[in-house]
């Protein structure tokens, strides 16, 4: 193996490994560290931890014990891949995960680039924007989990790491890697242990592709993996099949969205249009403990139409907040997860083989649920969103995180079919 990487979530994670095999990697998922020994064949392993939001002694622990496991099968680089906004709060865990990994390492340096301009995702002069908005004023303002307030990225990584973040313009790097190497060296040299990298455009991410391959550990978004994969494709064996494990197959499907971002909750109304549907009833998924039993029976009464059955959670802003205020956030969300990890464990059993999910927290949920120990990746449907397929040959993923994709992605998803 080559690179090894860890994932604070699972949909992040299909994120940076679809683009890993896009660009030549065989590449394996793993959902959480394995207990047993297990044989692997592939040049990069990405393992998805549920480390974004949980306690910040869990998330160095869990993501310690990765870094120990790929270390242990050989990798020679390591990356720490967050989400493209950089969902962590000044009290979040992305700062202390960084310094956990670099003492591990026994290195005092690296790198701090979400950008995924593919997505819209993109850092000028150390800010960091979605389609043109600042962090702080696009939709993740009003994430349930990790509202972010502020779309200073310097700002952000001083707040919760122990050391100091210098910034790198994008004059900078467009001045080349080598010059960038050497700003790198400057940055260390005067006490910075992370750069935040300006990045807005590929060219901008082929600089620092090239200007990172000697450090030992990277971190950000999956913007980086397409110039990693390419800077690692000189020691990879023939990919010409790469994706083929990863293809999904016709066979009883369902659309399961637990995300209220902006674009799935447009992704929703396009799909209801055409498809059938069922709104979950949160306080149902309080108060009835067979819900996930009379929602799987519409499921499965509406398998054979066009397009697959989608039960969703999505809801806009207002009708979020309206829920919240009535049950708590925290009890709204933890029943509507329980639901799903339910209602997916009963699908699987009455048949259901190909599971396309919108958001990142369902997407660990129903994964889980499934009882699925990795993947192999697949073909992309959108930028970050590939088809994944489980070890053993038996379920097919999509694994959505909340705002990618474009408003046709559930139906795009299904063409893949064969």
């Amino acid at each position: 193996m080559l690179l090894g990487v860890i994932a604070d979530d699972f949909t992040g994670a299909t994120d940076i490994a679809g683009f890993l095999v896009e660009n030549g990697m065989r590449t394996v998922q793993l959902n959480g560290v394995p207990s047993l020994p297990i044989e692997i064949e592939a040049d990069a392993v990405v393992i998805s931890l549920k480390s974004r939001s949980c306690p910040v002694d869990q998330a160095i622990s869990d993501s310690l014990l990765a870094l120990a496991w790929l270390q242990a099968k050989g990798c020679q680089q390591f990356y720490f891949k967050y989400c493209s906004t950089f969902d962590s709060t000044a009290q979040g865990n992305i700062g202390p995960v960084t310094d956990a990994l670099l003492a591990a390492l026994n290195e005092n340096f690296t790198i701090v680039c979400p950008a995924l301009p593919v997505n819209g995702r993109t850092v000028f002069n150390g800010h960091l924007f979605v389609f043109g908005e600042p962090l702080h004023e696009s939709g993740m303002r009003h994430h349930p989990v990790t509202p972010m307030m502020d779309s200073n990225l310097v700002r952000l990584m001083n707040a919760q790491s122990d050391g100091d973040a210098g910034l790198v313009n994008y004059q900078e790097i467009e001045q080349g890697s080598q010059a960038l190497k050497a700003k790198f060296a400057e940055l260390q040299q005067q006490g910075f242990r992370y750069a935040v990298l300006d990045a807005f455009n590929a060219q901008h991410l082929a600089t620092i592709g090239e200007a990172i391959q000697s450090l030992k550990l990277v971190t950000g978004g999956s913007g980086l993996a397409a110039d990693i994969a390419q800077h690692w494709g000189r020691s990879v064996a023939e990919q010409t099949a790469a994706k083929a494990q990863g293809l999904p197959r016709q066979a009883k499907t369902v659309v399961l969205s637990g995300s209220c971002s902006a674009m799935t909750n447009q992704q929703v109304v396009a799909y209801q249009a055409r498809a059938p549907h069922f709104a979950v009833d949160v306080a149902a998924c309080i108060n009835d403990p067979s819900y996930s039993e009379s929602v799987m029976q519409w499921v499965i009464t509406n398998l054979d139409g066009e397009f697959a059955p989608m039960v969703y959670a999505t809801a806009d802003t207002e009708t979020l907040s309206a829920i919240q205020s009535q049950y708590g956030a925290q009890a709204s969300s933890h029943a509507v997860e329980s639901f799903f990890s339910l209602l997916a464990h009963q699908l699987k059993e009455h048949g259901v083989v190909n599971f396309i999910v919108a958001g990142g927290e369902t997407s660990g949920t129903v994964t889980q649920s499934l009882d699925v120990a990795g993947f192999h990746i697949g073909p992309q449907i959108a930028p970050g969103v590939p088809w994944v397929k489980s070890l053993d040959g038996s379920l097919s993923l999509a694994l959505k995180s909340g705002n990618f994709g474009d408003p046709q992605f559930f139906f795009k998803a299904q063409g893949f079919l064969a």
